[in-house]
């Protein structure tokens, strides 16, 4: 599948896009304020995608990096398939749209005066505030990890110093070493990323360093798309990765580990000792959250027909942070999502009944040159099991077991035109498929 279909998808699945907003009648309210606070995929989606629909409209986006290197897709750059310069993007393309980009931390956020304080101490108003901070991390979940230890024993689940940390040591790795990745429960960001890293990780051991194996140790009894990786480390890798689920009686959760000798220790008491010790730890919603009462009480509730702050008026909370249900924390969900709130938000400014919201998610795993599979599905607001109101989903898809290899060749040939295109949608720029490089044979 090339980039035109990719396009043809996201137009087809969103909620809205950009040229259906510029259709409807201009906003009753031109001078409102709408600030965004994150610039990733859900942040940056709303903040552009608002600005083209009304370019009156004072749209302010808070982002403390300058550039923004995405941890989707990251993966392909660690096991080789891709560039770290592929993976990084700047905010020049909504600059030049006229949203006002103010590279700085949100400090604190004040519901009831319509506020946020900026770590450079100026305060700045809204009438509509988008959060969208991403994830942050449990770092005492774990005995004896830290944000200073992660320098070592990296976690590369954020994008930037963090990718680039993981596959440098794993570069600088003596063949024959011991790659260990660890998985935490749900929720975290991208269910099947730790399994799609460990296909990567393995195609590159596989090549460069033939002696050393990995191991993933999960504190959960299943994952997603399993059958399918499952099938990917019989046929590619069935030497290399050693797999160590959860169950009732062995809890395979890291405990604690030790930076100096890279010894890792699960609930159970398996000891192992890594030379490349990628740890994922247990994720909660952006810290911006849990200091502004947005969360309950780690992850952010909302009102799934509009991604509207369950906790606080005039706010929605969108991407990693907010709790979706069965959506998946994924850049393809943040984004659909983002859409999903832009065009809530320019029908309550305009004083209109806002269309129901729909929203999709795809995500895409490579295990192999010219071999990947996926999982997605359709999600709408609709009462959920237990009489809850939720996310529910429909049309759901994944890759099975024994797909052929020109089906497997096509999905990972859209996984590589999907990643540009989601990119320039994000960030309003020009962008173009880019091939792997990493050939099959």
């Amino acid at each position: 599948m090339g980039l035109d279909l990719t396009r043809r998808q996201f137009a087809g699945g969103f909620a809205i896009t950009a040229a259906d907003m510029m259709a409807r009648p201009a906003f009753a309210r031109g001078e409102a304020k709408v600030v965004v606070i994150g610039g990733g995929a859900g942040g940056a989606t709303v903040a552009g995608t608002l600005k083209v629909s009304n370019p009156a409209l004072d749209v302010t986006l808070l982002e403390p990096q300058a550039k923004y290197t995405s941890c989707f897709f990251s993966n392909a750059y660690i096991g080789g398939f891709y560039s770290l310069a592929d993976l990084t993007h700047g905010y020049s393309g909504l600059a030049k749209l006229g949203v006002t980009v103010i590279h700085d931390r949100a400090e604190k956020i004040d519901t009831i005066k319509k506020t946020v304080d900026l770590q450079n101490k100026k305060q700045i108003s809204y009438d509509r505030l988008v959060v969208s901070p991403g994830i942050d991390f449990k770092w005492s979940a774990i005995e004896g990890y830290s944000q200073s230890v992660a320098k070592t024993m990296p976690h590369a689940w954020r994008g930037g110093d963090q990718t680039f940390a993981l596959r440098d040591r794993l570069e600088k790795m003596e063949n024959g070493g011991t790659v260990v990745i660890t998985v935490p429960k749900l929720p975290y960001r991208c269910p099947p990323g730790p399994y799609e890293r460990a296909c990567v990780i393995a195609h590159y051991l596989k090549q460069a360093k033939p002696k050393s194996k990995l191991v993933i140790l999960d504190a959960k009894m299943t994952f997603s798309k399993q059958s399918a990786f499952q099938e990917a480390f019989e046929k590619y890798y069935k030497d290399i990765i050693e797999v160590h689920l959860s169950n009732d009686i062995d809890d395979f959760t890291v405990a604690r580990v030790d930076p100096g000798d890279g010894e890792i220790r699960t609930n159970a008491g398996f000891n192992i000792k890594a030379a490349v010790a990628n740890i994922i730890p247990p994720q909660t919603a952006g810290a911006i959250c849990l200091q502004s009462g947005l969360a309950d009480p780690e992850w952010c509730p909302i009102d799934p027909a509009s991604f509207a702050s369950s906790k606080a008026e005039n706010v929605f909370v969108l991407g990693d942070s907010a709790i979706a249900n069965e959506m998946p924390k994924s850049a393809f969900s943040a984004h659909s999502q983002g859409l999903a709130v832009a065009a809530r938000i320019a029908a309550e400014l305009d004083s209109r009944r806002p269309d129901p919201a729909r929203y999709r998610n795809t995500c895409w795993s490579i295990v192999a040159p010219d071999d990947a599979i996926k999982i997605g599905a359709d999600y709408a607001a609709g009462p959920l099991p237990g009489g809850i109101n939720g996310l529910v989903p429909s049309n759901a898809f994944v890759s099975k077991p024994g797909e052929s290899a020109q089906e497997r060749k096509a999905t990972y040939d859209e996984a590589f035109a999907w990643y540009p295109t989601l990119i320039g949608q994000i960030f309003k720029t020009e962008t173009r498929s880019k091939s792997s490089k990493v050939k099959a044979g």
